[in-house]
């Protein structure tokens, strides 16, 4: 379900480019993974935004990601002037530089977890080629026979990790909702998005298409009409695949997400972001 990056969406809308006054709603019950594919500066920035927004709705998030955060962007900053200290608190920021460092502190979430009061709603990766290129250092050993299978397992991990947190989020709270996870990935390959599909085949996305319900696209907006609209940048964001739809009880076509749906990321001079339903 990209349920977490609707409500991000759908938060930040544009107040000019809405649609029949669409409702702001909460996550649903139902856990999936989110994989999130385009430029990794834009997609670091709508993970934090989804980090910040689950934090500030008091959910507990684990970041991991190789490269130290210094600062929020001034995008985000724009979004969320007044972000809580508090809010900030449910953030946990991992920096694991290699692909094993990864895998060893996602699994010890199974440990650790357990002595906290708290289990993670939210698990946020951020840049899966930096981990998945050179496994293990660069160097390919018997337990990764090659970014493949190392996709395939790092995928397994996330996926295992999400469940047994649920299960213990549950058993903290019959109304706690699901653990869900989303991760950022920047293909070599050249995908030239049409409707959100690539149009070159990158074996790694393959392997994480089967792991990840979700999947949102983002394709830069060259047109001379983004530019004479006085934007900075405009991106489409295609949300497509098997978890992108709403339960049964907000069919209302206000309500719920379509199977397949577009959105544009408008940044502003000032890095103000909105976005706006398509």
């Amino acid at each position: 379900m990209a349920d977490i990056l609707a409500l991000v969406f759908r938060t930040f809308m544009s107040k000019t480019g809405s649609k029949d006054d669409l409702k702001i709603v909460p996550p649903s019950s139902t856990s999936s993974g989110t994989l999130v594919l385009g430029d990794h500066s834009i997609s670091r920035s709508l993970l934090l935004l989804a980090a910040v927004t689950a934090a500030e709705m008091g959910m507990k998030v684990m970041f991991f990601t190789a490269t130290q955060i210094q600062s929020l962007p001034a995008s985000l900053q724009k979004c969320i002037p007044s972000l809580s200290p508090e809010s900030l608190k449910k953030i946990k920021f991992c920096y694991p530089c290699r692909v094993e460092e990864l895998l060893q502190q996602l699994a010890s979430l199974h440990e650790s977890i357990n002595m906290s009061p708290t289990p993670p709603s939210l698990i946020i990766v951020d840049r899966l080629e930096g981990y998945l290129c050179n496994p293990v250092g660069g160097i390919t050993t018997g337990f990764y026979p090659g970014e493949l299978s190392c996709a395939a397992h790092l995928s397994a991990l996330l996926c295992d990790s999400a469940a047994f947190l649920t299960q213990l989020l549950k058993q903290r709270s019959s109304s706690s909702g699901p653990c869900r996870f989303i991760a950022s990935f920047q293909s070599d390959v050249d995908t030239g998005q049409v409707g959100g599909e690539a149009s070159a085949t990158d074996p790694i996305l393959d392997v994480l298409d089967r792991y990840f319900q979700v999947r949102c696209t983002l394709d830069k907006d060259r047109s001379y009409e983004a530019t004479a609209a006085g934007l900075q940048e405009v991106w489409h964001i295609f949300l497509s695949g098997t978890g992108n739809t709403q339960p049964p009880c907000t069919k209302d076509l206000k309500d719920r997400l379509s199977e397949n749906q577009e959105w544009q990321l408008l940044i502003f001079p000032d890095s103000l972001m909105e976005f706006k339903l398509i």
